[in-house]
């Protein structure tokens, strides 16, 4: 049965172009199992409610944690040939894209739920495994599509008047002129500020129980890795709703 977390709402007549309808999807992390029923129920909602444009707009973390990232990413690559699909780079893709050049950020990688996403590869990695040799047997199984998507990733998408990114922005700085650690990696500072950033903005990266939803901003990170809830926002005109 579909969970329809909330009715339409206004979100302070922030908007999307007439016309358009926008599905954003919160933090996966290797979590393929939420992710393919989510994806037959936003075209089920296409087939239901017809519209001449649409975007999906995945906001990043597709790996780590979670037991199939493998899986995630033959689910978004396949989808996004057929599909318009935005998706945005996560700070745990940063990890993965870097590690086969780059053995030394194994032990952020790690902690943050690498081990998983190898052992979904078929590398056989442990917390203390020798990070020259997994970064070795990493590149070798990293299938070359799955390459270049993660080191394609942008950073954020502008429509109307929200504002798409992994993590959140840093307050009083405009949203063109963003660093990459921020649209990546903020925490507090973003989440703390009560002002307006210029447009609303849709985030994950901070886990919530339920859709956070502020006047400034909407978190949809739902911790699908550990709790089971994978979140769709979906926006149209001033109105939003989730699947």
């Amino acid at each position: 049965m579909w969970n329809v977390l909330a009715l339409p709402r206004r979100t302070s007549k922030a908007r999307i172009p007439d016309g358009m309808r926008i599905y954003a999807v919160g933090d996966v992390h290797g979590r393929a199992d939420l992710l393919e029923p989510l994806l037959v129920r936003i075209d089920a909602d296409l087939a239901a409610h017809p519209i001449s444009q649409q975007v999906q707009v995945f906001l990043g973390d597709y790996i780590d944690r979670g037991p199939n990232s493998r899986e995630v990413l033959d689910l978004l690559i396949k989808r996004r040939r057929q599909r318009e699909m935005i998706c945005l780079m996560g700070n745990h893709e940063t990890f993965a894209a870097e590690f086969i050049g780059n053995p030394s950020v194994w032990q952020a990688w790690k902690a943050g739920g690498g081990v998983s996403t190898l052992l979904s590869y078929g590398v056989a990695a442990s917390l203390d495994s020798d990070p020259q040799q997994l970064s070795i047997a990493f590149g070798q199984a990293l299938p070359a599509d799955h390459s270049r998507f993660l080191a394609n990733l942008p950073l954020s998408y502008t429509c109307g008047d929200f504002f798409f990114c992994h993590a959140g922005v840093r307050p009083k700085i405009p949203l063109q002129q963003q660093r990459p650690s921020d649209l990546l990696w903020i925490r507090d500072d973003f989440i703390l500020h009560e002002e307006h950033f210029g447009k609303v903005i849709v985030h994950g990266h901070t886990p919530t129980t339920e859709p956070d939803i502020r006047p400034n901003r909407i978190n949809i990170d739902t911790g699908a890795y550990a709790t089971g809830r994978l979140t769709c926002l979906v926006l149209e005109g001033d109105q939003i709703r989730f699947i």
